[in-house]
C-alpha cells in the first residue's frame, strides 16, 4: 500500500533530478487498485495538482518507479464536480426508462477506483460513431444494450457501422434533429453520440452523452474502451470539441494540444 508522504517524496525527487523548480504541493489521499495495476492520486487543488503531473514527465516516471500500469491525478475540486454532475443526472433518469443507468451512477460516485457493477440496459439504442466512437460502443456493450452503429463512411475505417448521410463536423457536433428522426425511423428510444449535453429528451428519445452525463474524461475514456480517432472530420469544429472539453474538465490541455497536432498532421 502507498502513503501520500511516499508519494509525495517520489514526486519531489523525480521533479529536483529532471530540473523543475522546487515548487510546494499537498497530497490529500492515495488508493491503489491492485486489481487494474491503478494509482491515483489526490491532490489537495488544481494547483497541486499541476505540480505534481509536472508536463506528464513526472507522472510517467513515477508509474515506472513504482512499477504501476497507470498514475492518474485528481483534485478535490474535480472529484466534488462529478459528485455533482452525477447527483443532476441520477435526478434526469429517474422515472425514465433509462433508470438502468442509476447503479452506473452510484458507482461512479465512489470513484477512483472504477468498479461498475453488471446492468442490462433494455432500450432499442442508435450508436452515432462522434469522436469518442470507440468508447460509445464500448459504453453500449458493457451495459447489454440492443444497439446499432450508424456514421459517416470511412472515418472510422477500423470499426464496424452503417454509413449515413453526415457532414464531417458531426464528428464532433452530432446533429440532434437529423439523429432524433433517425431514431424515430429505427424505433429506437436511446442515443448515443458525442453531444455537447449530458442527455436530452426530444420526441421521446433520449439523446445521451454517457461521458459527459457521467463526467468521464478522455483520459480514463482512452483506458477504458480504447481510442480510435476519425480520419474524416472538420478540423474548426475539432479546436472547438477540444476546447469546450477542456473548459468543462474532460480533457487536460496537453491531452487536448497533442490532438489537434496529431490530427491536423495527418
Amino acid at each position: 500500500m502507498f502513503t501520500a508522504e511516499e508519494i509525495s517524496e517520489l514526486v519531489r525527487g523525480i521533479r529536483r533530478e529532471n530540473g523543475f523548480p522546487d515548487s510546494p504541493f499537498r497530497i490529500d489521499e492515495v488508493r491503489y487498485d491492485k486489481e487494474g495495476s491503478k494509482l491515483f492520486i489526490i491532490a489537495h487543488d488544481r494547483t497541486d495538482k499541476s505540480v505534481i503531473i509536472g508536463n506528464s514527465l513526472v507522472i510517467g516516471k513515477l508509474r515506472e518507479r513504482l512499477g504501476v500500469g497507470q498514475v492518474t491525478i485528481y483534485s478535490n475540486l474535480d472529484l466534488e464536480i462529478k459528485r455533482r454532475k452525477l447527483e443532476e443526472a441520477e435526478k434526469l433518469v429517474s422515472g425514465t426508462d433509462l433508470e438502468f443507468l442509476l447503479p452506473i451512477i452510484e458507482a461512479e460516485k465512489r470513484f477512483p477506483p472504477r468498479r461498475w457493477p453488471s446492468v442490462k440496459g433494455d432500450v432499442k439504442t442508435l450508436v452515432f460513431m462522434s469522436f469518442n466512437a470507440k468508447a460509445l460502443l464500448g459504453f453500449a456493450e458493457r451495459l447489454n444494450l440492443p444497439y446499432e452503429a450508424v456514421g459517416i463512411r470511412y472515418a472510422f475505417p477500423k470499426l464496424k457501422y452503417e454509413p449515413v448521410e453526415a457532414e464531417p463536423r458531426e464528428i464532433f457536433f452530432p446533429n440532434e434533429e437529423k439523429l432524433t428522426r433517425l431514431a424515430e425511423e429505427r424505433g429506437a428510444g436511446l442515443v448515443l453520440a458525442d453531444f455537447p449535453f449530458g442527455l436530452k429528451f426530444r420526441d421521446g428519445v433520449a439523446l445521451l452523452n454517457p461521458f459527459r452525463f457521467l463526467h468521464i474524461g478522455f483520459f480514463e475514456l482512452k483506458y477504458l474502451f480504447g481510442f480510435e480517432r476519425p480520419v474524416i472530420y472538420d478540423k474548426k469544429a475539432l479546436v472547438d470539441f477540444v476546447i469546450s472539453l477542456t473548459y468543462e474538465g474532460l480533457m487536460e490541455s496537453t491531452d487536448g494540444a497533442n490532438i489537434i497536432w496529431r490530427m491536423w498532421r495527418k
